[in-house]
C-alpha cells in the first residue's frame, strides 16, 4: 500500500496555510519618494557628485571657520612682517626667506612676498569674501529672475512683452565689459553712503552689479516653464477657487519651477566666484588689504612675484580652480538628479 501524498495545487486543494498566505498577500507597496528625495538618492549613487559635494562643504566650512582656524594657527590676515629676519632684502628684495616661503608649523602656507603676511590666514578670510559675494549675488539673481520670469510667463500680454524686451537688452550687452565699466561708477556712488570707503564698499558693489546683471537668463528659462504650467489643471482650479494672481504665482507656480531655479543657482555660484576673482584681478573688485582669492592673484601679478615666488600664485589659483570645478560638477549632478526624464533612481 502506497503512502498518501499531501494535497497539492494540482488536486485543486492547497494547504490551508498556503491559502491564507495567498489571501493576505497583496500587491507590493512601493514607498513614494519626493523629488528632493529622489534627487538625493541619485546624487548618492554618483561618486563624482559625492566628491564634489564634499569639496563644496569643506570650502564652506573653511570660510565659516576662518577666525577659528587662524586663531589656532596664531596668525591673522593683516599683520605685515618686513624685517630682514623674515624677508630677504638682498638679491631678490621682498621675498620670504626659504624657511618662510613654503608651509611650516608657524605659517601653514608660508608668507606672501613684499609685505610678509600669512598666506593661510589671507586664504581663509579671502574664502569668506569670495563665497559671500558669490552667494549673495546668486541670491539677488535668483530672486529677480524667478519673480520677473514667473510674472512674464503668467500674465503674458504687455507684461510679458516689456519683461522679455528687458531680458533681451540685458542679454545683448557683453557682460564682463559692462561690469568692468559700471563697478567703479557704483563704488563712487556708494562712497557717499553709510558704506563710506570701508572694506564693505567693494563687496556691496560687486554683489549689486553681479546680481543685477545675472538674472536675465534664469528669467527666460522660468518664463518658458511658467507658460506651460499656467495651463495646468491645478492652476485653473486655483483661479476657480478665487485665489489672487499673487497667491497663484507664489504658491502654485513658483514651487513648480524651483527645480530649475535650484539647478541654475548651483551653476551660477561658480560663475560669480570666477567673476569676483576676475574683477579683483583686474583691479576693480576687492582691494588690498581686504583679502580675496582674486585680490591675491592681482597681488601676485602686480609685483611680478609669480616669476620669483610661484607658490604665492599657485595657492589662490589652485583653491579657485578646485572650488569652481567642485561647484560645476555638483551643479551637473543636481541637474541630472532633478531631470524627470532620467531613468536612474
Amino acid at each position: 500500500m502506497l503512502p498518501a501524498r499531501p494535497p497539492s495545487d494540482a488536486d485543486g486543494d492547497a494547504p490551508p496555510n498556503a491559502r491564507t498566505d495567498q489571501q493576505t498577500s497583496g500587491p507590493a507597496v512601493v514607498a513614494a519618494r519626493s523629488l528632493i528625495g529622489t534627487a538625493w538618492l541619485r546624487i548618492r549613487r554618483s561618486r563624482i557628485a559625492l566628491a564634489a559635494l564634499a569639496v563644496v562643504v569643506l570650502m564652506i566650512l573653511f570660510a565659516v571657520l576662518a577666525p577659528v582656524l587662524t586663531a589656532i594657527e596664531g596668525q591673522d590676515a593683516y599683520t605685515t612682517s618686513t624685517s630682514p629676519d623674515v624677508l630677504d632684502d638682498y638679491g631678490t628684495p621682498g621675498l620670504p626667506l626659504p624657511y618662510y616661503r613654503y608651509p611650516s608649523g608657524e605659517h601653514w602656507l608660508g608668507l606672501e612676498p613684499g609685505l610678509g603676511r600669512d598666506i593661510f590666514a589671507r586664504m581663509a578670510h579671502g574664502a569668506q569674501v569670495s563665497l559671500v559675494i558669490a552667494l549673495l549675488a546668486t541670491a539677488v539673481s535668483v530672486v529677480l529672475g524667478t519673480v520677473l520670469g514667473a510674472a512674464a510667463g503668467y500674465f503674458g500680454g504687455k507684461v510679458d512683452m516689456v519683461i522679455s524686451r528687458i531680458m533681451d537688452l540685458f542679454l545683448a550687452f557683453p557682460h564682463l565689459l559692462l561690469v568692468l565699466s559700471l563697478t567703479p561708477i557704483l563704488q563712487s556712488r556708494l562712497g557717499d553712503t553709510a558704506l563710506g570707503d570701508g572694506s564693505l564698499l567693494p563687496i556691496a558693489s560687486l554683489v549689486i552689479i553681479l546680481g543685477f546683471f545675472g538674472w536675465a537668463y534664469l528669467a527666460r528659462v522660468v518664463r518658458g516653464q511658467v507658460l506651460s504650467i499656467r495651463e495646468q489643471e491645478f492652476v485653473e482650479a486655483a483661479r476657480a477657487y478665487g485665489a489672487s494672481h499673487r497667491s497663484i504665482v507664489l504658491k502654485q507656480i513658483v514651487p513648480n519651477v524651483m527645480g530649475v531655479v535650484l539647478v541654475y543657482a548651483t551653476m551660477m555660484i561658480p560663475t560669480n566666484i570666477t567673476a569676483e576673482a576676475a574683477l579683483s584681478f583686474l583691479g576693480v573688485g576687492v582691494k588690498d588689504p581686504t583679502p580675496s582669492w582674486g585680490q591675491m592673484l592681482n597681488a601676485a601679478q602686480q609685483g611680478n612675484w609669480y616669476l620669483t615666488d610661484p607658490w604665492f600664485l599657485a595657492v589662490p589659483a589652485g583653491a579657485l580652480v578646485i572650488t569652481v570645478l567642485a561647484f560645476n560638477l555638483l551643479g551637473d549632478a543636481v541637474r541630472d538628479a532633478l531631470d524627470p526624464k532620467s531613468s536612474r533612481g
